[in-house]
């Protein structure tokens, strides 16, 4: 992960929270002027999310909006430490068998319900069912059982130890659900103790919340909060120039500068998340070491991001997570080797060439065209023809769930725990590993090593050797690490940006004199 010498993830976020609240723009918009009535703030999206159930959101436009509307039992600090969330206090007990959680009281639902240990119950046993289909299922897979003995009192009875379950229980991926709402009725009208409620919702238009004046963290400084869909950044940078628009994301940072140029305050936060070529190793040619290989070879990640990009980011290996980073040049080819990736295709029975394809999302982040036909040509140089299928944000994430793609262009959320990042991708019983495309003996023991560990030192160890196993399989192409963008009128004070890109902090988010 980028930062400046001296500088921590967690210091790059406050001083980026800190630019924010501090900087004024001189765009005519600003404040309350394009807002909803009585200092409301609209955000500008380039998707309109394809769900607005928690457990099955992977697109990042869905999770800035359930994030808002759902809350979990732990959160992550800006600096990723884990802090209480629904639950204000754990204990864990010697052997690491269990984890007692002690939530808070008084906390209730946007429907007046109230929320208790009978829902945490239900909502992690719903999780952990194979037929929820829930994305962070894994996430739960050391958990044998949970008891709830009062109200306010939930028992995880786990396996074996695991180092990672407290920073899992953050994502919204967990997110606690009312024991008495289907699927059905949450993705029509979203239920949750969040910092807002959900009030309307106008297909590829916006997305309306109100402020949850009972929320557990304190009622947030916005009366209301719109994501309005836009569907391209530079269109969000007219919108934050009209004053129509108050706050936008971005990751392309092109963009980025022609809002700043234009008066538009904007920070930088370098992101867990990353850039990959996935290769899914069940499809032909793609099974074959040596393919893969030869791809890997082929590509100069550095040119990848650098036209793609402008060279704003790192190029990295698989693991992101601040403490357990890999080490990018611990891979085979650690510089482009065209002459090494034609060996590989001789090797495979492809001397003549091959031909791969590839889906690329459009609208979900801005870079990502760039970054495929970019690696489109350097492929062609090593005698690998990519095909390209373009597609919108929603359809790009059906196929990519249900693994119906040789390969794909992809943009991947990170997070500070490596198991909690891998665990449900490249393990066997993982219940995204269909996506990976990749699993071996040797990775689930590394896995199953990894989160058994205390020890810091000793599970750095592990997840090194963890992330040299993926390279040297070519699981994927890990390519590089980048940045958010965000982007402020003026009179917006108050947001802090994360660099696991969550805009949770909209609830302490204020505009004008809100």
């Amino acid at each position: 992960m980028w930062r400046r010498p001296g500088t921590t993830l967690g210091t790059l976020a406050v001083a980026a929270a800190v630019l924010v609240t501090a900087c004024s723009g001189a765009g005519s918009g600003g404040g309350a002027p394009g807002g909803s009535a009585g200092g409301g703030l609209v955000v500008g999206a380039t998707s309109d999310p394809d769900t607005l159930f928690p457990w099955k959101a992977t697109q990042f436009q869905a999770v800035n909006v359930v994030e808002q509307l759902y809350s979990t039992l732990t959160e992550l600090d800006p600096a990723l430490e884990v802090v209480p969330g629904l639950a204000e206090s754990w204990q864990v007990a010697p052997d690491g068998k269990a984890v007692t959680l002690t939530l808070r009281k008084g906390v209730t639902f946007a429907d007046g319900s109230a929320f208790d240990s009978a829902d945490v119950k239900s909502s992690l046993e719903r999780i952990k069912a194979e037929a929820t289909g829930a994305v962070a299922r894994a996430s739960l897979a050391s958990v044998t059982g949970v008891d709830a003995p009062d109200a306010s009192t939930v028992v995880l009875r786990l396996s074996g130890p695991d180092a990672g379950i407290l920073a899992a229980l953050a994502s919204v991926n967990l997110a606690m659900l009312s024991s008495d709402d289907a699927e059905q009725a949450l993705t029509a009208k979203p239920n949750g103790t969040g910092a807002f409620t959900f009030v309307e919702r106008r297909p590829n238009e916006s997305i309306k919340l109100a402020a949850n004046p009972t929320f557990w963290g304190g009622a947030p400084k916005l009366p209301t909060l719109e994501f309005r869909v836009i569907p391209d950044e530079t269109s969000i940078v007219s919108a934050l120039q009209a004053g129509s628009v108050q706050f936008a994301a971005f990751d392309d940072p092109l963009v980025a500068q022609s809002a700043e140029g234009s008066g538009i305050t904007v920070a930088k936060t370098p992101q867990l998340s990353y850039h990959a070529l996935q290769l899914n190793a069940r499809k032909a040619p793609l099974d074959n070491l040596d393919v893969r290989l030869a791809i890997q070879c082929a590509i100069d990640r550095q040119q990848v991001l650098d036209t793609a990009a402008l060279g704003e980011g790192e190029v990295t290996g698989p693991i992101t997570s601040p403490a357990y980073r890999s080490d990018p040049a611990a891979r085979p080819c650690p510089q482009r080797d065209v002459a090494a990736a034609r060996r590989h295709l001789e090797a495979a029975g492809h001397g003549g060439g091959l031909t791969i394809s590839t889906i690329v999302s459009q609208g979900e982040y801005a870079t990502s065209v760039n970054e495929a036909t970019n690696i489109q040509a350097q492929l062609a140089e090593a005698g690998i023809t990519l095909n390209l299928e373009v597609l919108e944000s929603g359809a790009f994430v059906d196929r990519w769930v249900a693994a119906d793609f040789q390969s794909a262009v992809a943009l991947n959320g990170g997070r500070p725990d490596p198991d909690g990042m891998y665990g449900r991708y490249f393990t066997s019983t993982g219940n995204l590993n269909k996506v990976a495309g990749y699993s071996s003996p040797e990775l689930d023991q590394l896995f199953a090593e990894g989160k058994a560990l205390a020890d810091p030192a000793a599970r750095k160890a592990v997840y090194a050797r963890l992330s040299q196993e993926l390279e040297r399989n070519a699981a994927w192409v890990w390519l590089f690490t980048s940045f958010t963008y965000t982007a402020t009128t003026s009179g917006v004070t108050g947001f802090t940006p994360m660099p696991n890109a969550s805009l949770k902090f909209l609830r302490t988010t204020a505009v004008g004199g809100s």
